[in-house]
Parts: structure tokens; C-alpha cells; sequence
């Protein structure tokens, strides 16, 4: 491959790994398939090719409908509760949060990719036509179904940064130790509290309910806990207010808060060693 041709596909990078995380709800899956299209696009004959970063996102587009085939079949035999991967960082993204994520899971592959590439990214369904295989009219369709479907799950509440911050810092106070005392007053009534630990970590094997269940599990965590949990970073965990924690065995926890009018709506943590390896490099 050309150096320019390398630097053209370099660039796309960051957008075509966007597509491909929200896609397949995994970075070490969506890395893969950037993989697999680099290696694509140094044996395409580039010369036919009128605008690279359309032909790169279609590429990856099909990689990913490839990919959730296979993932759908192993998602059934997912031990727990099944959480993406997290993502951490500084600033909120608010157009694919984790609730968002979760009600993607709920959509067939075509019905997916068409409510991410038009409603999230911003692409006409012509081109959508192109990616998925399907003409504009279906496009539109399979994008109208799926946006009834995760209607729900859209953010419906701006949380401003420093109130979720502060809202992440008073829940892992009351979280652990004397702090527990606080904990109820966090909560919504209607709380849900997910555990991903994948069969890898003990983990909740099914989403608790109520404020009650969940202030009782954490005060049984808490008598478990052979040792302290290190804070490692606050952060924005998939969208949504969190932070990262180092556990007594070693590995890192992620913890993400959906806060509606000032209370929590819902915890999602991920204990699952496999999907939180990539998080290593950034905490050091």
C-alpha cells in the first residue's frame, strides 16, 4: 500500500471505529473488523474509488452485518446479564449511550446498521442502500422500525457534567464501607441494577429491581469484600456518568450511572476481564 493511501485510511480511522463500536458493542470486535478493512483497502483497485471514506464505511458496514451473525449466536449462550464494552472518557457522547446500546441488541443486523447510519451518523439512505444491500425504500423502513423499537431508549435528560461527577463521586462513597447508609437516598424507586462478569467473575446473574434489592445486594458485596476497591478514574462510561475502579483481585471494574432528575435510574457495571483488557493502557 501507498504511504498516501495508508495516510488516507489513517485518517478514517476514528469515524470508521465509531461505526464499527456502535455496531457491534465491542472495541476488541470493532478493531478487528478495521483490521480486516485496512487489509481490504491495500487490495482494492483505489482508482475506482470516487470517495474513500464512502467506500471505507461500506466496507466496514458489511464487515460488521458479517460479524453480528456469529455474535447473535453467542450472545444466546451468554452467561448473566450482557453489557458492551465499556468506553471511557473525559467528555460526555451523548448520541449512542449505553441504554441505547443495549436496545440495539434488540434489533435484527439490517434494521441496526440502518438506525445507526442514518439516524446517528448522519448518512442518506442512498447511501445506506449501498452499504446494507438493500434499496432506499427498505432502508427507510428497516430505520422507522428501529427507531420505534429503541424509542425509549434515547437520552431523554441532559446531565451536566459536573452533576454526574458528582453524582458518580456520592454513589461510590455510599457504595462501600459506612457510606452504604447513604445509599437509598441515590436511588429511583424503580432502579435497575446490571452485572456483567461474563462467567469469567461473580457477578449479579440477573438485573435486580428496586431501590430495596439493590441496597440489600450492595450491603452483601460489601460484607464479601475481602478489601478495599481503588478509585482509578471518574469518567463518562459509554455516555453516561461512572468511573473506573481497581478491585481487591487485581482487575479493573467499570461502573455507569443513568441519572434521571437527580436520582439513579439505573447501574451498570462490568466485571467481564475480557471486555475491559483495552481500558489497561489508559489507566496507566
Amino acid at each position: 500500500m501507498t504511504d498516501g493511501a495508508a495516510s488516507l485510511f489513517d485518517a478514517q480511522r476514528p469515524g470508521l471505529l465509531r461505526v464499527a463500536y456502535r455496531m457491534l458493542g465491542s472495541m476488541a470486535d470493532a478493531e478487528d473488523v478495521l483490521q480486516e478493512a485496512y487489509i481490504r483497502w491495500a487490495a482494492a483497485d483505489r482508482t475506482a474509488v470516487d470517495v474513500p471514506a464512502a467506500y471505507l464505511r461500506r466496507v466496514v458496514t458489511r464487515l460488521c452485518l458479517d460479524h453480528l451473525k456469529s455474535a447473535r449466536v453467542r450472545r444466546e449462550t451468554y452467561t448473566g446479564p450482557w453489557l458492551p464494552e465499556p468506553v471511557v472518557e473525559e467528555e460526555p457522547v451523548e448520541d449512542v449511550t449505553l441504554p441505547l446500546l443495549l436496545a440495539l441488541e434488540r434489533l435484527s443486523p439490517l434494521e441496526r446498521a440502518a438506525f445507526l447510519l442514518h439516524d446517528v451518523f448522519g448518512e442518506s439512505f442512498d447511501a445506506i442502500a449501498q452499504s446494507i444491500g438493500r434499496d432506499p425504500a427498505a432502508c427507510r423502513q428497516l430505520a422507522a422500525r428501529a427507531r420505534a423499537n429503541v424509542r425509549m431508549e434515547r437520552p431523554r435528560y441532559t446531565v451536566d457534567r459536573a452533576h454526574g461527577m458528582a453524582i458518580a463521586d456520592a454513589f461510590f462513597q455510599a457504595s462501600r464501607g459506612e457510606g452504604l447508609a447513604n445509599l437509598g437516598a441515590l436511588l429511583a424507586a424503580d432502579v435497575r441494577f446490571h452485572s456483567d462478569g461474563g462467567g469469567k467473575r461473580p457477578a449479579v446473574s440477573r438485573v435486580l429491581e428496586g431501590a430495596v434489592e439493590v441496597v440489600r445486594a450492595h450491603q452483601a458485596l460489601e460484607r464479601l469484600r475481602r478489601a478495599p476497591s481503588t478509585l482509578v478514574r471518574y469518567g463518562f462510561v459509554n455516555g453516561l456518568p461512572g468511573f473506573v475502579t481497581r478491585e481487591p483481585d487485581g482487575i479493573l471494574q467499570t461502573t455507569a450511572l443513568l441519572i434521571e432528575a437527580g436520582l439513579i435510574r439505573a447501574i451498570y457495571v462490568t466485571r467481564n476481564p475480557d471486555k475491559l483488557r483495552h481500558l489497561e493502557s489508559a489507566v496507566h
